[in-house]
């Protein structure tokens, strides 16, 4: 790996803490980007299914300001987050021990926050963000007693820091699961150096999960897929005038730190064996990466079908190994 203090001081001056920083806290704290509505899960398309019910009815009551923007940006996001906070639950009910979630970047930690108080502690999490607005919404219920946060980027947070705080000491040994949620992305294009890092926090089997938005190699793709985002999806929540904001100041600076699907694949596959494409929203897509494939497969075997109507739905679709798809 590059030196760490290079890769620091990279993430330190990438645009989530500076030309961004003004976005991320303002809507954080619901002084912009607020939705017109609050977005709502589409049960018609999930099972009928009681613990999936109960955690959709917790995580609607544990949002802030931050998941609504997001929940009305990234068409069917929320039944996505639904469907794998669902799947971790379920995983967490098989295992024999603790399972361990770190969650970082994702605003003020509503999906972990949800899967360590429905499982009562089976789920042990950690979550992370810079903002101060997303803490202050975390703590809004009150501290729960399974779930932690740290007030910082994913770059400061190392096992140094972890074996330090006694509170977080019980994730120095690692997590099970790690999600990236469409953090990386808002820092620089460098996926092997963002990947390297954080992988160092993850359990031998355990299984990194990513939310991102790629780059397609037409520009026309990723244009048209755009406009579907936007006009079929974004306007239930958002005025034109709002959504052609958030183009202008977030973006366009975002678009230059987005990479390839092709060139996100050779980034994991230096790191991991096998690698699964678990959902895809137009230019957004869901992928699970693990050197066990024992535990990759009983957690994708775990997930109820994409909730997302087919035509949002592009090539490679979920369930496909990533590696077939680049090579064919």
């Amino acid at each position: 790996m590059q030196d760490i203090n290079e890769f620091i001081t990279e993430c330190d001056l990438g645009p989530r803490l500076n030309q961004l920083a003004g976005f991320f806290s303002e809507t954080a704290a619901g002084k912009s980007g607020v939705p017109a509505r609050k977005p709502v899960v589409d049960t018609r398309l999930l099972p009928n299914d009681a613990l999936l019910h109960r955690l959709i009815e917790l995580h609607s009551r544990r949002q802030g300001h931050f998941d609504q923007h997001y929940h009305g940006s990234i068409p069917y996001r929320l039944e996505e987050e639904c469907r794998m906070t669902h799947a971790l639950l379920r995983y967490a009910q098989l295992s024999s021990s603790d399972v361990t979630l770190y969650s970082l970047g994702t605003a003020e930690g509503t999906m972990a926050r949800t899967l360590s108080e429905l499982s009562r502690g089976k789920i042990q999490s950690l979550s992370c963000s810079p903002n101060e607005e997303n803490y202050r919404c975390f703590m809004a219920f009150g501290e729960p007693p399974h779930a932690h946060f740290f007030l910082g980027p994913f770059h400061r947070l190392t096992k140094d820091y972890l074996r330090s705080e006694k509170n977080l000491e019980q994730f120095s040994a690692g997590f099970d699961f790690i999600l990236e949620d469409t953090t990386f992305q808002m820092y620089s294009p460098n996926r092997p150096k963002q990947i390297e890092f954080v992988a160092h926090h993850l359990k031998d089997d355990g299984i990194l999960l990513f939310v991102e938005k790629f780059r397609a190699v037409d520009p026309h793709d990723y244009g048209g897929r755009e406009s579907q985002k936007d006009f079929g999806f974004k306007t239930r929540y958002f005025g034109v005038e709002e959504i052609q904001r958030k183009t202008t100041v977030v973006l366009s600076t975002m678009h230059d730190c987005e990479v390839t699907l092709a060139e996100m694949a050779n980034a994991i596959y230096a790191y991991f064996r096998y690698c699964v494409v678990t959902w895809n929203s137009g230019n957004f897509y869901g992928l699970a990466a693990s050197n066990s494939e024992e535990n990759l497969r009983r957690y994708l075997s775990l997930m109820v079908y994409p909730a997302i109507p087919a035509e949002y739905v592009y090539e490679p679709e979920p369930y496909t190994e990533l590696a077939k798809w680049v090579s064919g």
